[in-house]
């Protein structure tokens, strides 16, 4: 797979951020294209992790961060973790458009609703943490792709 860079951008902080997420969440879905069910659930770690459940878990965190936490929508309308990669790849974009619309629609220094007895965090933090943690799980998901098949590239 080519390497890609990220986008250079001279814009605001949002269209910075929302940038720079946007680039993480392909670059991490570049890491399972071509990848059949098989190579998805196969694991070479002890923790047993796998590109599907990466692939899962990032349409999950999305969901926790920004519909669940941030805007109060309920957990169960969550559609259900998909079995096979090619499912889940489209659930995990599914989560982008539901994800930016309610990003497009508030103030980054709205306040997230109280939901543990951390300090509280506002949507700018969640955005910068689901920055982190998306490219975080995509070099993960590099390491998986490259003992998987070899391929390699961002």
């Amino acid at each position: 797979m080519p390497d890609e860079k990220p986008p250079r951008l001279r814009g605001g902080e949002r269209e910075t951020v929302l940038a720079l997420l946007q680039f993480q969440r392909e670059s991490f879905l570049r890491k399972t294209q071509d990848v059949d069910d098989a190579g998805a659930t196969a694991s070479s770690l002890a923790s047993g992790t796998t590109l599907l459940w990466l692939t899962n878990h990032m349409a999950d965190a999305e969901r926790i961060w920004v519909l669940h936490r941030f805007t109060g929508a309920d957990p169960m309308a969550d559609p259900p973790h998909a079995g096979a990669i090619g499912p889940a790849r489209a659930r995990y974009r599914m989560t982008w458009a539901v994800v930016d619309a309610v990003v497009a629609a508030a103030d980054l220094d709205t306040a997230c609703p109280a939901f543990d007895s951390g300090p509280p965090v506002n949507l700018r933090w969640i955005l910068l943490h689901l920055l982190e943690e998306t490219a975080r799980h995509a070099g993960h998901a590099d390491i998986l792709r490259e003992l998987l098949d070899g391929t390699t590239g961002r």
